[in-house]
């Protein structure tokens, strides 16, 4: 079973105006994704599209740890962009950056189509939640035809609040540890819908999560690794 190319995880989620969207996308895969993947300690980066959720645009990278997105070296990429790069940036209408630090891997090659499944549990209940992640609910999900592997990952504060204290990128600080979900599969009807059948509010209670969680099913679109 092929897995995740490291312990580290970069996802934003982003989104632009219609008249921006071609220079958008010409920049993401003739520089942006290059440019990233190229950086020391990062291996792969692919980029999707929504089918359904909200931003439009989602980018996952994977790098060998999440501390690798919090290091001087990494930081002072974000203050030295191209000029495509200022312009684009400049043009983004959202724009949301998480760092995961992976706790499950559970990947079976590059598949087609993504879902997310977004929420915030109780940290108490990390290793209950790990533990029912890995053995009994993703098992689960991947054995559906259509879903062929998943990951989760912890948004991590210290790492992800790293540019903004280093003032390179401006952004909202987050104050709790969001979790994430990544069900990756041949269908985007297939993940997406395997996605919504198990994290329910209701069976995602026990883990001390208070609030519904967000979902979003996407296509992919383009990536490189090395």
């Amino acid at each position: 079973m092929m897995s995740l190319f490291g312990k580290g995880m970069l996802l934003t989620f982003t989104d632009v105006s219609a008249r921006d969207e071609r220079d958008y996308n010409e920049w993401y895969n003739r520089e942006h994704i290059d440019d990233r993947v190229n950086l020391p300690g990062f291996h792969r980066g692919r980029r999707y599209a929504a089918v359904r959720g909200k931003p439009k645009y989602l980018a996952v990278y994977e790098c060998d740890t999440v501390a690798i997105l919090g290091t001087p070296n990494y930081l002072q990429t974000l203050d030295h962009q191209t000029p495509w790069s200022q312009r684009v940036m400049a043009r983004f209408t959202h724009f949301t950056r998480l760092t995961l630090r992976i706790h499950v891997d559970q990947t079976h090659g590059a598949g087609a189509a993504l879902a997310t499944v977004r929420f915030v549990p109780d940290p108490h209940r990390r290793k209950a939640l790990v533990q029912w992640l890995s053995e009994q609910a993703l098992p689960k999900l991947t054995a559906r035809p259509g879903v062929m592997g998943a990951a989760v990952g912890e948004n991590d504060l210290e790492v992800v609040h790293a540019p903004l204290q280093d003032k390179s990128m401006d952004h909202p600080r987050a104050d709790e540890s969001e979790w994430v979900v990544l069900l990756e599969g041949s269908d985007v009807s297939a993940v997406g819908a395997a996605a919504r059948s198990l994290f329910t509010i209701s069976r995602l209670k026990s883990f001390g999560v208070e609030t519904a969680p967000t979902f979003g099913t996407y296509k992919f679109l383009f990536g490189n690794q090395r």
